[in-house]
């Protein structure tokens, strides 16, 4: 987050930079305002940067058995373009290494699912999932490896997570 400001004020400047030379191009007939507003246009531009980037990025430092089986995309509020260019916020990935069959039924399969979310500091959470292939049943497990049988969820028989699991 701190290169992440560094990098910001330093877009910022360099937009100024450009900012002043068109003023010097023009023999100073360009208006002095142009200087902050290019400085704003320049950090806005690469914060939106670094937000559109943002899954590309973090994609691309994934391991190879780290498959990305979901992604979300929101508009938010306050950002309006990315209602009408959404990004992605968030996704979850499967770690394919993690794929065991320890139970007596060859259907049911246990698996960690990994959630990345785009936020003021990027945040990662994992958790043990139980998934039966022939019903498309997925059950998160609790910290103390008890099924959290109130969580349960049906995917649907496209979903990537239960292709991902069942067919890997």
């Amino acid at each position: 987050m701190f290169w992440t400001f560094v990098a910001t004020v330093f877009c910022g400047l360099g937009a100024a930079g450009i900012a002043l030379g068109i003023r010097t191009a023009t023999r100073n007939k360009a208006p002095k305002w142009i200087i902050p507003v290019f400085a704003g246009a320049g950090m806005l531009g690469y914060l939106i940067h670094g937000e559109y980037t943002w899954y590309d990025h973090k994609q691309a430092q994934l391991p190879e058995e780290a498959i990305v089986v979901d992604t979300e995309r929101d508009g938010i509020l306050w950002r309006p373009w990315t209602f009408a260019f959404p990004y992605v916020t968030a996704f979850s990935t499967v770690d394919t290494k993690s794929i065991s069959y320890d139970t007596g039924n060859p259907d049911v399969v246990r698996f960690t699912l990994y959630r990345f979310e785009q936020k003021v500091a990027d945040a990662v959470s994992h958790r043990i999932h139980i998934l039966n292939c022939q019903t498309r049943e997925l059950v998160p497990l609790g910290s103390d490896g008890t099924p959290r049988v109130d969580n349960m969820k049906t995917l649907n028989n496209g979903d990537a997570l239960l292709n991902t699991v069942c067919t890997g």
